[in-house]
């Protein structure tokens, strides 16, 4: 098995990721919707891979005039497309060797659906993996206080996927806690939904793995998926433009994650009749148009959770990948004004009074000299 593990490592690098692995046994505690053998019984192995997110792809929002990179190359064509092709190459390799091997698709285990079982005894379909623990069961690095996954050469500009196999491979060591993490809290701090608790706001998530206690903050993600997806003001200028005056005040909003996506969807998918206020039949144009192109929209670029981050990362050399010519807040910050300041008013309100409530004293004279 050496061997194997081996080839699978250098064609990890080879293709532009790392990899991990951890025996089955660390995933003991695993709830029934996340264990690995509910996927696959037989597994032996779990493999964990990431991709690095390129760090020019934030660029264009950090200097607030560029979206659309992030979602594209940030987030989902690497998530979808670029990485799991890291993982079918590997999966590969793994059933030329005899055994088989399982790439798991990036979901969130967390929202499975409600389905039923197929079979007493079994659980629902719609069940996956959480790549950021697996990531961290495998030795690949760990999860920081905001809960994205930091690595040791990228910090926390990665996307993770997940292979499980029948083989039996020497699994990696895991990362001592607080190796990569600090708690300097600058995701807490940065993040524009405040979603990312500070220490005292809320219990941390703690859970053991072979005998290593992980944990992290207990993030809102009614709060983070608001501000991902585009309602938050704070993050985006183009809701701001659509719905001015729309202040869903996100840093206290108690909104769970599953109503913050039904909202979010509704309104990036939607449509209403064009008028003089509002002369697109879009609801926000922007979210539309990403939509029907990538199949996804991210906005706020994660600031706190993955900029703020790396920026902390880079600037004490706690990560291998450091010394870019370019900070990542090179220079003052963007900031758009609270929506109180918006100048807002509709028909009803009296805003298009030429012609809805000024007098016409040339009624029916078309084509008259008046």
């Amino acid at each position: 098995m050496k061997d194997l593990k081996e080839k699978l490592k250098k064609m990890a690098v080879e293709l532009g990721g790392d990899m991990g692995i951890a025996n089955i046994e660390r995933f003991d505690n695993a709830p029934e919707r996340m264990h690995p053998k509910n996927i696959f019984p037989e597994c032996k192995s779990v493999i964990s891979i990431v991709a690095p997110i390129p760090r020019g792809t934030y660029r264009g929002i950090t200097e607030g005039t560029h979206w659309s990179n992030y979602t594209y190359y940030s987030y989902n064509r690497l998530n979808t497309l670029f990485r799991p092709l890291i993982n079918y190459d590997m999966s590969c390799l793994i059933e030329d060797s005899g055994y088989e091997a399982v790439p798991v698709q990036p979901g969130v285990p967390e929202r499975p659906g409600a389905r039923e079982p197929v079979a007493p005894g079994r659980p629902a379909p719609g069940l996956n993996i959480n790549v950021r623990i697996a990531g961290v069961a495998c030795g690949l690095g760990e999860i920081g206080w905001s809960k994205v996954f930091i690595h040791p050469k990228w910090g926390p500009r990665v996307r993770l996927g997940t292979i499980l196999t029948d083989a039996e491979l020497e699994p990696d060591p895991i990362i001592k806690p607080g190796t990569l993490c600090k708690r300097c809290m600058k995701c807490a701090k940065k993040c524009p939904g405040g979603a990312i608790p500070m220490p005292g706001d809320r219990d941390p998530i703690r859970i053991e793995i072979d005998g290593e206690t992980i944990e992290w903050g207990d993030v809102h993600m009614g709060r983070c998926t608001l501000t991902h997806h585009g309602l938050n003001y704070e993050a985006s200028p183009f809701m701001k433009k659509a719905l001015p005056g729309v202040d869903l005040n996100v840093r206290e909003s108690e909104m769970s994650e599953e109503i913050a996506y039904r909202m979010t969807y509704t309104l990036a998918g939607g449509r209403w009749t064009p008028s003089d206020e509002m002369p697109t039949d879009t609801i926000i144009p922007f979210y539309k148009q990403i939509m029907e192109h990538v199949g996804y929209f991210a906005v706020c670029g994660a600031k706190g959770c993955i900029r703020a981050c790396a920026d902390f990362q880079e600037r004490t050399k706690n990560i291998e990948q450091t010394g870019f010519k370019t900070k990542i807040f090179e220079r003052e910050e963007w900031k758009l004004p609270p929506p109180k300041d918006d100048e807002t008013g509709g028909i009803a309100e009296g805003k298009f009074p030429e012609k809805y409530n000024r007098p016409d004293t040339a009624a029916g004279r078309f084509g008259e000299p008046v």
